[in-house]
């Protein structure tokens, strides 16, 4: 690329996706390139009505971010890291890893409601498999239902009532900036999405400036803890849509301890392992293998069984 022109940073449209691209794009320009945003239509916003386990594509926000590096139209993207499948098409990499916000889930409702407090047989909206099964294994009286659309539209379909109860990532309240009535999840009952509260940045394996946009954005700590739970994720062959949840932390200095889960659709059967280790890859697999020798294996079976139909 001309090193005059602009650095273009491919994004999701939405409220969110805008607030995380420009704060990488301030990121980026104190560098001092100049970065231009430009919003990418992905799969998941050409079909606004469909739930996301009936469209059950790995890479349902970032097909298109990918085919739009690939095409040498954009030159980086920038993702929620827990929407980036765990294996990313063949030329492109993932060239930093932001600073991690707070990871946890956040149950909203206009009362102020925690897990355990929400009335029998509530209606909690979540469109999350994840946070579906962890809510069911804790509370089986409550109803979970489906509700598309960026938060603000959540919020209001929550409060016109067709739900009780929303659940959503802490990190995008904050960056958001949304004030709305809730509370947060604690790890112990609801363990985030692998790499929930991080941004993942890629951009072509061999772009000139890759080194540059790793170096701007990159935040070590968060890194490690990331890839962690990506190898995890990847070990259990799982995808963005299946109920695996992990969270790794770095405890004394270069080592991370690792927590992750595997639950039925329904809640009824979780899997619980952690794992210590400096070697952020091996922590993940050595956990994935702990988490299928207890019985995980045969929860994901009938879930690509059923998928499979």
């Amino acid at each position: 690329m001309n090193p005059r022109e602009p650095v273009s940073l491919g994004t999701r449209g939405s409220k969110l996706a805008l607030a995380q691209a420009n704060a990488c794009a301030e990121r980026l320009r104190e560098t001092g390139l100049e970065v231009e945003v430009r919003i990418i239509k992905t799969t998941s916003e050409h079909h606004p009505n469909l739930p996301l386990s009936v469209i059950d594509q790995r890479d349902v926000f970032t097909r298109q971010l990918d085919e739009a590096l690939l095409a040498g139209e954009i030159d980086l993207a920038v993702h929620s890291a827990k929407d980036v499948p765990t294996e990313v098409p063949e030329g492109i990499v993932l060239a930093a890893i932001t600073e991690r916000h707070d990871p946890r889930d956040a149950l909203v409702s206009d009362e102020g409601y925690d897990a355990d407090g929400l009335p029998e047989g509530a209606v909690v909206a979540t469109s999350s498999l994840r946070r579906r099964a962890q809510l069911l294994h804790r509370r089986p009286d409550l109803r979970t239902v489906e509700i598309r659309g960026n938060v603000d539209t959540r919020v209001r379909k929550m409060r016109e009532g067709q739900a009780d109860a929303l659940v959503l990532a802490r990190a995008g309240l904050d960056r958001l900036g949304l004030d709305v009535p809730h509370t947060v999840m604690p790890s112990e009952m609801m363990l985030p999405a692998v790499g929930q509260g991080s941004l993942a940045v890629a951009t072509l394996e061999e772009h000139p400036l890759r080194e540059t946009i790793r170096e701007a954005l990159v935040h070590g700590p968060s890194a490690r803890a990331v890839r962690a739970e990506r190898a995890m994720l990847n070990t259990l062959e799982g995808g963005c849509r299946v109920p695996v949840g992990a969270l790794g932390e770095m405890v004394d200095g270069d080592r991370i301890w690792l927590r992750g889960l595997v639950a039925s659709t329904d809640g009824a059967l979780l899997y619980r392992g952690e794992a210590v280790g400096e070697e952020p890859e091996k922590v993940g697999e050595r956990l994935a293998r702990d988490l299928l020798a207890q019985g995980a294996e045969v929860v994901l079976g009938e879930i690509r069984e059923v998928r499979s139909r």
